[in-house]
């Protein structure tokens, strides 16, 4: 019975994580535009989600946040909308697969640090700092795999002065990746923190 109970409080949680990102995706709270990519604040709630739940909800979360990514190539996004004029498989590929990892990995790394003798805060800490720059890594590594010869990133290389696929992906990327790893260090942590400290009382007083 204890186990059902907890198994229902687990499927809530995530639920209410999927709803958040849902929530984020769809309105502007989720990204903020910029010049070629957005930067991605629903990187914070699916850091959160593998953190307190555990590497399979970061899964599902990111899948979540990948499908709702590679929707907004539908005419929401011009970047996301060109890439999949060029190629849509590819463009699955570089929005949904990258986010699942991201969510995964996020989760198992904090699964790892519990292990060391790093605390509780710091080990959600170094989790939620990671989730972003994961997800940086995965997406520009499949963005430049699948779209760096064509046409339409060329012309970004050339925008941006890049000699390099390194130099192209520093450049891109720039604030973006440092505004989102900031916003899931001190705003996941904080949130992950307080859901890990309610958990911990919670099965304590089972």
């Amino acid at each position: 019975m204890e186990t059902k109970k907890l198994n229902i409080v687990y499927m809530v949680e995530l639920a209410v994580l999927i709803a958040v990102v849902l929530l984020m995706a769809f309105t502007p709270i989720g990204y903020i535009k910029t010049f070629g990519l957005e930067i991605t604040l629903i990187v914070v709630p699916v850091a959160v989600g593998a953190v307190t739940l555990g590497p399979v909800a970061g899964l599902i979360l990111g899948a979540v946040f990948g499908l709702t990514s590679f929707f907004q190539c539908f005419g929401m996004s011009p970047f996301g909308a060109m890439l999949l004029s060029i190629n849509p498989v590819s463009t699955f590929i570089v929005c949904v697969p990258t986010r699942m990892a991201m969510g995964w990995l996020t989760g198992m790394i904090f699964k790892g640090l519990k292990k060391t003798s790093l605390n509780r805060k710091a080990s959600t800490s170094i989790a939620c700092l990671l989730g972003p720059f994961l997800n940086t890594f995965f997406f520009m590594t499949a963005l430049c795999i699948c779209f760096y010869h064509t046409d339409y990133i060329q012309s970004m290389v050339t925008s941006v002065g890049a000699t390099n696929v390194f130099a192209f992906i520093v450049a891109f990327v720039g604030i973006n990746g440092l505004v989102e790893a900031i916003s899931s260090f001190v705003v996941g942590t904080a949130i992950s923190v307080a859901i890990l400290a309610v958990q911990r009382n919670t099965y304590q007083s089972r």
